[in-house]
């Protein structure tokens, strides 16, 4: 009984935040600062302390079966909470069924390969869970908003058209496709925050020596570009 109380109340507060079209779709339409139904940080504990012990079932089930295989895609501007994430909400799983990938600015390596490649060469093994923190929808983010990216890149001019984004978000569709049709679950996460809130949690990082490390300049010099961000995020 309770562990079908908590599937129905995880269901119903991902019911709230689902995205299921596009069309019309604004973040602006969603309080960054919404806390659900939760009263209080110990009320959305205890369902977490719950959701984890269920997840952890779930994971022994999923990898006995060796069929499925489940991947987890985190997106979210700087200081999104992406780590935390990761390290709160899987701190129950079996690291031995979940691999963690997190996407860097591309190698020369991966540069030289369509933007798919590095992604697909890291989707979880049947039976196992994989975790993006960023993935190839950085190259429909980052790169849009900086497109003097694409010259690292080395596509053949003609290729390089105003349809380019439209193109890119077919081939991601298509990817997914073949994910889907190959037994992976794909889960998409959007982390919500302000403005406001990201440069409240920078200077928090600069207070803190514990969190220097996520630190980095460039974080500030991308807050410059935060409504082509919001747009990108929105259309695609």
């Amino acid at each position: 009984m309770k562990e079908r109380s908590i599937q129905k109340q995880s269901a119903k507060l991902a019911a709230r935040y689902l995205v299921s079209s596009g069309e019309g779709f604004r973040l602006r339409d969603f309080d960054p600062a919404d806390t659900a139904h939760f009263k209080s940080k110990q009320h959305a504990g205890e369902l977490l302390e719950s959701g984890i012990e269920q997840l952890r079932h779930l994971q022994e089930k999923l990898y006995a079966a060796n069929s499925w295989s489940l991947l987890i895609i985190l997106q979210a501007m700087d200081a999104g909470g992406k780590d935390g994430v990761i390290s709160h909400v899987m701190s129950g799983v079996n690291p031995q069924g979940c691999e963690v990938h997190a996407f860097k600015v591309p190698s020369a390596e991966e540069l030289s390969h369509d933007f798919l490649w590095r992604a697909h060469a890291h989707t979880p093994e049947r039976g196992r869970i994989g975790i993006f923190n960023r993935s190839y929808y950085e190259d429909v983010l980052v790169v849009r908003v900086h497109p003097e990216l694409l010259r690292s890149v080395r596509i053949p001019k003609k290729m390089l058209t105003n349809d380019i984004w439209v193109e890119r978000y077919k081939d991601i569709n298509a990817f997914e496709r073949l994910l889907a049709q190959s037994g992976v679950v794909t889960l998409k996460f959007f982390l919500h925050l302000s403005k406001k809130e990201q440069r409240k949690r920078f200077l928090e990082r600069l207070d803190d020596a514990k969190k220097h490390w996520k630190f980095s300049a460039n974080d500030l010099k991308e807050r410059a570009y935060w409504k082509a961000y919001q747009k990108a995020y929105e259309e695609m």
